[in-house]
């Protein structure tokens, strides 16, 4: 007798939970019900789900599982970032990372293990790619850091008690995972669920030019191109994506993304020394922006013993961003955070220590 292979209810969206009931003789509205009690803290069992009848938990307890990540591997930094280690059935482990702010909690989290992508001056693709994350994967990140914040004392976080942002920064290239990604963005973003508001969720792709429209077309939340060069030779050398799809295509997917009015796209620019962090360049990228409503992150690179590149001075990267806003571009310089244990940006490639939470 072959054993029933059980459903994660966590990887279904709220119309997936609709036809999942259906196929076992339910009507739609469950679905319904359930997403509702799918994303509530404390919530693992089907038995607690009291306005289901007895008999349909005992259904879905037969065919289906809750999934969550329990106890976190966690470090802690100096600057109040948390970095969280999260194993998967298969034991590999992802990393997501939280930034808290006195108004806000962003988290950074992961959409593959590893990555396939092979940016010269990203720890994480000294990896490799190992697999795709599920629907429920990414969103049980966020579950997970929620559940942490719950149980620590308000008096000793930063920020808020719940995670307000969720950036698609972490390990992996999320439009290479479209369908999972979407799946989730639909889970973080339905009322029943986590209730995330789009415009605090920010997906940031290296240029994979054939899903950006696509991705536009089926969510509303904010783009982030992480660009860092100017010159196709550089950024290829940067960055193998660049040989598949050029800056300038890059950019005219930008300049044709399906976005309302007010909305902008992130473009996230490393400056590293000698390399793209000159004048030129700096009046080059405002040259090429032109016609694109969108906002510039600029940020020094954040070091490490294993990669051969240099951060600019603080001066060089004010120079930069000067000639930018003299161009009339909003441009953000950004702070570095969690360097002190590998969680800025480019530094997760699960190095985390194994100590649980």
């Amino acid at each position: 007798m072959t054993s029933i292979e059980k459903q994660d209810l966590r990887n279904l969206t709220q119309e997936g939970l609709i036809e999942y009931v259906e196929s076992l003789g339910q009507p739609g509205f469950r679905g319904k019900q359930i997403m509702g009690w799918l994303y509530r803290p404390g919530i693992s069992e089907f038995s607690q789900m009291t306005d289901l009848a007895k008999v349909f938990r005992q259904v879905l307890a037969e065919n289906a599982y809750l999934s969550q990540f329990p106890d976190p591997i966690l470090e802690k930094a100096s600057d109040g970032c948390v970095k969280f280690g999260f194993r998967l059935d298969d034991g590999h482990i992802v990393e997501s990372v939280l930034i808290p702010e006195p108004d806000r909690n962003t988290l950074c989290i992961s959409s593959q293990v590893g990555c396939a992508m092979g940016c010269t001056f990203c720890l994480t693709g000294t990896m490799g790619f190992i697999r795709n994350l599920k629907a429920a994967e990414i969103v049980n990140q966020i579950c997970g850091v929620r559940d942490y914040l719950l149980g620590e004392s308000p008096d000793s976080l930063i920020g808020p008690t719940r995670v307000t942002n969720v950036v698609f920064m972490g390990m992996g290239e999320p439009l290479n995972n479209l369908d999972n990604v979407l799946d989730s963005l639909s889970i973080m973003t339905e009322q029943k669920g986590l209730d995330l508001t789009p415009r605090r969720i920010t997906v940031s792709t290296c240029g994979i030019v054939p899903k950006i429209r696509e991705m536009g077309e089926k969510s509303t939340v904010n783009l982030a191109i992480s660009l860092h060069a100017v010159d196709d030779s550089v950024r290829s050398k940067l960055m193998p994506v660049n040989n598949r799809y050029s800056i300038d295509e890059l950019l005219e997917a930008c300049r044709t993304f399906p976005m309302p009015k007010r909305k902008r796209i992130m473009f996230e620019y490393t400056l590293l020394q000698g390399i793209n962090d000159s004048d030129q360049d700096a009046r080059i990228l405002a040259e090429k922006l032109q016609g694109i409503p969108c906002k510039i992150n600029i940020l020094g690179y954040n070091e490490c013993d294993a990669l051969p590149y240099r951060s600019p001075s603080r001066n060089r990267l004010m120079a930069f961003q000067r000639i930018l806003i003299d161009a009339n571009y909003t441009v953000f310089i950004r702070s570095s955070r969690g360097s002190d244990i590998s969680a800025a940006c480019g530094q997760l490639a699960t190095g985390l220590k194994n100590k649980a939470c």
